[in-house]
């Protein structure tokens, strides 16, 4: 159905057509439905600017029309309008449209709201909502607006200073399903270990996790989308999608380890650090990576010119270019136990990330270690220090831990059980989701 005909709709107050929400339609058949909890949990009613980012296979297209659907039933026929920018060929028709649509909203509902999916597809989107936001026209309207092109999606943010509204937040990163939502929706097809093998591939996709309970394995498809929006970004940006491909690799062989940018760009080929550098941060950008600073131990600040760690934050990425070609469960089970390792650091990593994105903190993707001569811890968090093993381990290690860092107390997420007064045992399921 096309967005004339859908709009046409939604201005008659007409929602139980078949095709007119095509992503609630299919839910019905997927096993599993989820709640995405990513800091907005309720749409405002005051007009302004939302925006919205995050990765492909998230469900933020599912989230838009169930938004959409809600508000119709809730404020009436005419109320939302909906656009979808894969359509919409540059910055003046996209204005266009707007324009259209806000002219045929309804005058009697005081809510009044426009869903622009993937807007960042427009190129210089930002233009055309700044237009619009100075001529008035959009002055009682709420705009929601998402995007997987994260990186132009935060410069649009940042060139609409003033046209966002009087909202006290207006920039979210969709994130993946939590464990814990994981956990009561999906657990009963799972059993023990399994629940946390099953989440670390499907990285919160729910797209993902459906396909492994319907058929034991993640759907190529949901593979190759996720490749695909990255290489896409990358080639938009005039990388090469081959290089890419290698600081991924090398990226991966040199994980959990600190990582020079000389030592990455002679890994990937590439001509020198700067370069190297670019691919980190389009990575980062896409919510796919996170880096990791050395800290001091004194006061806990970033130490300069020191080689950074880098885990991955959004782990369905992980799956689609790792070498084992992880699809099933056993194909996870079945990795040594130095290569699971890293997947758990990713998969702390990656839960820092969202917790820190529902928190609307500016860079979430920015995190932190400790290392010295001898030891290492492998994340500082606002002051909490969490160390990340593969198995069983015991308090004896961590001995050293209160003569360098006294006062403070150490998490050790693993299999085994112990509480000295300086460092405690954390499973991961309970790091995952503290209750």
């Amino acid at each position: 159905m096309n967005v004339h005909s859908i709009n046409g709709l939604l201005l008659d107050g007409r929602l139980d057509v078949p095709g007119l929400f095509p992503k609630i339609e299919e839910l019905s058949s997927a096993p599993v439905g989820f709640e995405h909890d990513f800091g907005l949990s309720a749409l405002p009613e005051e007009p302004g600017l939302i925006m919205i980012r995050g990765g492909r296979q998230l469900g933020k297209s599912t989230w838009l029309e169930l938004r959409l659907r809600d508000t119709i039933r809730d404020a009436g026929a005419g109320s939302a309008f909906f656009l979808n920018c894969d359509e919409i060929s540059d910055q003046q028709a996209l204005f266009d449209s707007i324009l259209e649509l806000t002219r045929r909203l309804s005058r009697k509902t005081k809510i009044k709201r426009i869903f622009i999916d993937e807007i960042t597809a427009v190129k210089n989107w930002e233009k055309a909502i700044k237009r619009l936001a100075d001529q008035g026209i959009t002055r009682d309207v709420l705009i929601v607006t998402t995007g997987s092109k994260t990186i132009d999606l935060r410069r649009g943010t940042e060139r609409l200073p003033g046209r966002k509204g009087k909202l006290d937040r207006t920039s979210y990163r969709f994130t993946p399903v939590s464990f814990s939502e994981f956990g009561k929706k999906a657990g009963k097809f799972f059993k023990g270990r399994s629940l946390l093998s099953a989440y670390c591939i499907t990285g919160g996709s729910p797209v993902a996790i459906n396909g492994l309970i319907k058929n034991g394995k993640i759907p190529e498809y949901a593979i190759e989308l996720t490749r695909d929006w990255i290489f896409g970004e990358t080639s938009l940006q005039g990388r090469s999608i081959e290089s890419l491909k290698m600081v991924i690799r090398g990226l991966m062989e040199r994980s959990p380890f600190p990582l020079s940018l000389h030592v990455l760009a002679e890994d990937a080929a590439l001509a020198n650090n700067t370069v190297a550098h670019g691919y980190i941060e389009l990575l980062k950008d896409l919510g796919c990576l996170g880096s990791s600073m050395r800290v001091e131990a004194n006061k806990l600040r970033p130490v300069a010119r020191k080689a950074s760690k880098y885990n991955f934050t959004y782990l369905l990425a992980a799956t689609a270019f790792h070498p084992a070609k992880l699809r099933t469960l056993e194909d996870f089970d079945a990795l040594p136990g130095e290569e699971k390792g890293k997947w758990y650091e990713w998969l702390v990593a990656g839960e820092l990330w969202r917790r820190a994105a529902i928190a609307g903190e500016d860079s979430p993707e920015q995190q932190y270690f400790w290392k010295n001569d001898e030891h290492e811890i492998d994340f500082v968090h606002k002051n909490v220090f969490i160390e990340v093993k593969s198995g069983r381990a015991a308090a004896s290690e961590f001995m050293w831990f209160p003569k360098i860092f006294p006062h403070k107390k150490l998490s050790v997420i693993c299999d085994s059980t112990f509480d000295t007064g300086y460092c405690e045992s954390v499973s991961m399921e309970k790091f995952l989701d503290p209750g």
